[in-house]
């Protein structure tokens, strides 16, 4: 079993409330929009990351991450990507590719609009936590936290933060 905190569109934010809440999690998974690489420096001196780079980010973010990241935990085939779309408005680059070979969880940033939705076309389910950060338009900073295991994702909770 593991216990994921995930968050998105920190533009360069870290704080004490997200690094509690990382210290609470087996893993963090960023989806992009990072900022200043430091946010990830931080969040990796606690637990384990796996993190995409967005549009706003530098040369140096973009070096360490990837603009995909497709990986297995704990059986789930999980694809974290910074500007997906979700179900029936899939981002043109990656839609071709999601009606390929869909991931059983989909994860996007950029919106900064907190939305979990079953695709039941492709039998996945798509999750963005929102804007951790301060900069952008949303009203309130939210990341998600969820455990998997088994092949089931479980226990979704929503964290907002003041």
């Amino acid at each position: 079993m593991k216990k994921i905190l995930l968050l998105s569109d920190t533009h360069s934010h870290i704080d004490d409330r997200i690094l509690h809440y990382a210290g609470e999690a087996d893993e963090i998974w960023h989806a992009g929009d990072i900022g200043q690489i430091n946010v990830t420096d931080e969040l990796k001196k606690i637990k384990p990351l796996k993190a995409v780079f967005g549009n706003i980010d530098d040369h140096e973010v973009r070096k360490e991450f990837p603009l995909n990241n497709r990986f297995f935990c704990e059986g789930v085939d999980v694809w974290i990507t910074h500007i997906g779309g979700y179900p029936g408005k899939y981002s043109p680059a990656v839609k071709e590719d999601i009606y390929k070979n869909p991931p059983q969880l989909f994860i996007s940033g950029h919106s900064h609009i907190l939305k979990v939705m079953n695709d039941k076309q492709l039998k996945l389910l798509h999750m963005n936590p929102g804007a951790a950060g301060k900069h952008g338009f949303h009203k309130k900073r939210t990341m998600l936290r969820f455990k998997i295991e088994d092949k089931n994702i479980y226990d979704l909770e929503v964290i907002e933060l003041e």
